[in-house]
């Protein structure tokens, strides 16, 4: 028997039907959206900082001295140093995301890390296909590194995508199926979503979350997701490799906090801050960073939405203000090694 996702010739969530909205919904929110004088104007800018290049450089370059540490390129793009591992979330270095060039949703930040001063990178994760996670300009650039390209970690139905791209270092993944790079398992984990890049490809390819499992640093990348009982399972899938004894649970999530709005269109599809950091407690996460915000205007809340709202959703919740912590773009995050805090108790 297929597993539950498994539906003839497309995908379905565990615990809703198709977030995939009606052409009569669309149409319904564009005409709000026009109506009412949105999206929103942001009061502050996204916040930015110059990257330390030096010490991104050095640490990738360590080997087993490598410190576990993230860094926010922008959107759902962040750099994660772990386990020997430089590693890639949803990466999007171009200024459009968008089916054309010339059109769509125009980046308001550049890249925290410009693509040619990445290190060299091991392995990048794929969320889903939405152009906001799947770039194409950025993915082929990838495989061109010198050296060699990394490995592409991807939902089912993404490698044939990535073939016609010229690109065959790829591992598609189903819910709960891992990949070893190194010393790290990559686990790929639901979320609740969808996929599709035209009009008649919906819910084709797979969409998820991943969660990292190293010596050092037990990490997760949530992708796109709206709120489900999923990041429960997903704690309890794991919860015999993240004992008190063995160091407990992830050590940091990437949780996405943006395109949230309106409620009514996007909360099948989309967490606003206050259900992300339900996530956070769900996974049991020792620390969460909010992504997908702050560089794409996707839908009506303004680009600093989470900036206004984050710390009534902590507060709401009873989570601490180091819990969960938003970054600014080009901003590094150390972490404690795993290893080292499991043994000093």
């Amino acid at each position: 028997m297929p597993p539950a996702q498994h539906k003839p010739r497309q995908f379905r969530n565990n615990y809703t039907g198709s977030t995939v909205k009606s052409l009569r919904d669309v149409l319904r929110w564009q005409w709000q959206r026009f109506r009412n004088g949105l999206p929103a104007k942001a009061e502050l800018p996204t916040p930015t900082v110059a990257a330390d290049l030096e010490r991104i450089h050095a640490n990738a370059n360590a080997g087993a001295r490598m410190v576990p540490s993230v860094t926010w390129i922008g959107h759902a793009t962040a750099l994660v140093q772990a386990d020997g591992l430089n590693v890639l979330t949803d990466p999007v270095f171009s200024p459009r995301v968008s089916p054309v060039r010339f059109a769509g949703p125009r980046r308001a930040q550049p890249p925290g890390v410009a693509q040619r001063d990445l290190p060299r990178i091991d392995a990048v994760l794929i969320s889903h296909n939405h152009y906001d996670h799947l770039d194409r300009d950025s993915i082929q650039s990838l495989a061109r590194q010198p050296g060699g390209g990394p490995v592409f970690l991807v939902p089912l139905g993404i490698a044939a995508w990535l073939r016609r791209l010229g690109i065959g270092a790829a591992i598609e993944l189903d819910w709960w199926e891992a990949y070893t790079v190194g010393h790290t398992q990559f686990h790929f984990t639901p979320a609740q979503h969808w996929s599709g890049r035209t009009l008649t490809d919906r819910n084709k390819t797979l969409w998820g979350a991943w969660s990292a499992l190293g010596a050092d640093c037990h990490w997760f990348f949530s992708g796109d997701t709206g709120y489900s009982r999923d990041f429960i399972d997903t704690r309890r899938h794991f919860s015999a490799r993240q004992t008190a004894e063995l160091g407990g649970g992830f050590d940091v999530a990437l949780i996405a906090v943006g395109a949230c709005e309106p409620r009514w269109f996007m909360h099948q599809q989309h967490v606003d801050p206050r259900e992300a950091v339900q996530i956070h407690l769900d996974l049991a996460a020792k620390r969460s960073v909010g992504v997908h915000w702050g560089t794409f205007q996707l839908s009506d809340e303004a680009l600093d939405h989470p900036l206004h709202t984050l710390a009534g959703a902590r507060g709401g919740l009873g989570v601490a203000d180091d819990a969960f912590r938003l970054l600014a773009i080009g901003e590094t995050l150390i972490l404690p090694a795993r290893r080292r805090s499991s043994r000093d108790g």
